[in-house]
């Protein structure tokens, strides 16, 4: 679908694009009052938004939607651009544009958020693109709560809260044939890992001599202070220190 020639009746074949130059005097103008200028600038930026669309192709939404909505975000970024920095547009543009994207996806999610933490978070979304617009930087969480005089908690627990979930199948990466996705990045106690390192260290126990592995037992495994171990095996604790400290040394340079 998202290959297709039109979308919400454009057709994308025939989407032209601006030099950055002439993105410039167009905003110069637009901002000196010509209405115009700007519908010149929506126009040459179309195959910015079907290009930002892209990235949430695996997603299953109408790519009709989504282009309208990227839409809403390039002619914000247009009205706000700041003409004075030395920033590209496309470099503004893009982060609004998948901004505005994300919002629509937030909005539509199965998934409900309390009204209140949903406002805090929209909140802190218009103050740090108001942030991102006044210092052409992303603004840290820190500032994004001193300027809304939150606690800085507050803040991040609305932001994660709207975050949308993601499908443990869907794609990170697709080399030909073999796609890794999501839940092969997850791991849990009894991935390959965990079980290896188990193995590795019982066979490096296995090759410890019988006190070296009562030691480490009565130490371990019965929570026995070098001391109370000095007594139980009849050695001094100088002596359990060292056979430890072997121990432990040999336990590590086999794994």
């Amino acid at each position: 679908m998202y290959n297709k020639v039109e979308i919400c009746g454009v057709n994308t074949a025939t989407l032209k694009v601006l030099p950055e130059a002439e993105k410039m005097r167009l905003l110069r103008a637009m901002q000196e009052g010509d209405r115009n200028a700007r519908e010149e600038l929506i126009k040459g930026n179309l195959r910015l938004v079907l290009s930002v669309i892209q990235r949430f192709s695996q997603r299953g939404e109408n790519p009709d939607d989504l282009f309208q909505v990227g839409c809403i975000g390039l002619m914000k970024s247009i009205d706000n651009f700041d003409i004075s920095q030395n920033v590209r547009f496309s470099t503004y543009a893009v982060p609004m544009i998948i901004g505005e994207i994300r919002r629509y996806l937030r909005d539509n999610n199965a998934i409900r958020i309390s009204r209140s933490m949903r406002d805090t978070a929209y909140k802190a979304m218009q103050v740090k693109e108001r942030l991102m617009h006044e210092n052409q930087r992303e603004p840290s969480v820190e500032e994004i709560a001193a300027r809304l005089e939150m606690p800085r908690e507050d803040v991040v627990l609305a932001l994660e809260s709207i975050v949308e979930p993601v499908s443990l199948y869907e794609p990170i990466y697709s080399d030909g044939g073999d796609t890794i996705y999501v839940m092969d990045q997850v791991g849990d106690r009894n991935d390959d890992g965990d079980w290896l390192d188990e193995l590795a260290l019982k066979e490096a126990i296995r090759c410890l001599g019988e006190r070296e592995k009562r030691i480490l037992n009565l130490r371990f495994f019965k929570g026995m202070t070098q001391i109370e171990v000095s007594a139980e095996i009849g050695i001094s604790q100088a002596q359990v220190s060292r056979l430890e400290k072997g121990a432990l040394n040999f336990i590590k340079s086999q794994l």
